[in-house]
């Protein structure tokens, strides 16, 4: 049992001990708020079961931005529960925003860019930013170490995740059939339906952020999440990990390095 877990535990025996003093009838349970009590219940007749929730302080990591990020420990691991929104390198330097399709159209597999789905800023909050591979990589060569040891568009102390990083998650999570939707966030506000036995048992909380094209076209938002990892195919493509709303898979697949994805930290 942790500390604050026996602390709870003791706090809440005083509690009780205190409550029997103040009341003798036998068999009750009653329920206190600023000394007064504002329930009672026979525990014979009307309760069948007590269950204690007990509150995780969620750990957070902020950006250069400002922006504050929950993070979940996954096995050994440390990850953003979040998608990255950060317009800047932890050293201050600003990531070029391109919202022009003809703009997005020109760049190439070594340009750094940044925008948001729709260039609307209002899916920043949920969604997060979709980067090039370049610049999630700020630069850095290919990388498939465990870990990465790519800082990238990351805030310091933590790194973009290399494919192997990615599958010590999903291998974790029981395999890339499964993996999923232990993974995906439950419900269907921000998945399409009927976003398939998604759990979120792990508390990643993956969001389906869509991508935008080579050609600069958006696409795909509520239906496919895409991460950017730091590991290269070739000169032109980069391998991703993508989740979707109609199956518990996690996909491996490389693509082209001036499309925007999503970002996922993981801590060094």
């Amino acid at each position: 049992m942790s500390a604050l877990c026996k602390i709870i535990f003791a706090t809440l025996l005083t509690y009780i001990f205190s409550l029997t003093t103040l009341y003798s009838q036998n068999d009750t349970m009653y329920i206190m708020k600023g000394g007064a009590v504002v329930g009672k219940y026979n525990v014979n007749t009307q309760i069948d079961s007590i269950i204690f929730y007990i509150p995780v302080l969620a750990n957070t990591v902020t950006d250069y931005d400002g922006n504050v990020y929950n993070t979940v420990t996954i096995g050994t691991q440390v990850w953003m529960a979040e998608n990255l929104k950060t317009t800047h390198y932890a050293d201050g330097t600003a990531i070029p925003l391109v919202t022009g399709n003809s703009n997005w159209d020109t760049l190439t597999s070594t340009s750094k860019a940044y925008c948001w789905y729709n260039n609307d800023t209002t899916n920043k909050i949920t969604y997060g930013a979709l980067y090039t591979w370049a610049a999630a990589m700020n630069g850095a060569e290919s990388s498939n170490n465990n870990p990465s040891g790519i800082q990238g568009v990351c805030p310091t102390g933590w790194h973009l995740p290399s494919a192997a990083e990615w599958t010590q998650l999903s291998t974790y999570l029981g395999g890339i059939g499964v993996a999923g939707g232990k993974l995906k966030e439950t419900d269907t506000i921000h998945w399409l339906s009927p976003n398939t036995e998604a759990t979120n048992e792990v508390g990643f909380t993956a969001l389906p952020g869509g991508n935008r094209g080579d050609n600069g076209t958006f696409d795909l938002i509520r239906q496919y999440g895409l991460w950017w990892t730091a590991t290269e195919f070739d000169d032109l493509n980069a391998y991703y990990r993508r989740l979707n709303y109609f199956n518990a898979n996690v996909y491996i697949n490389n693509y082209y390095k001036m499309v925007g994805f999503s970002v996922r930290c993981l801590k060094d």
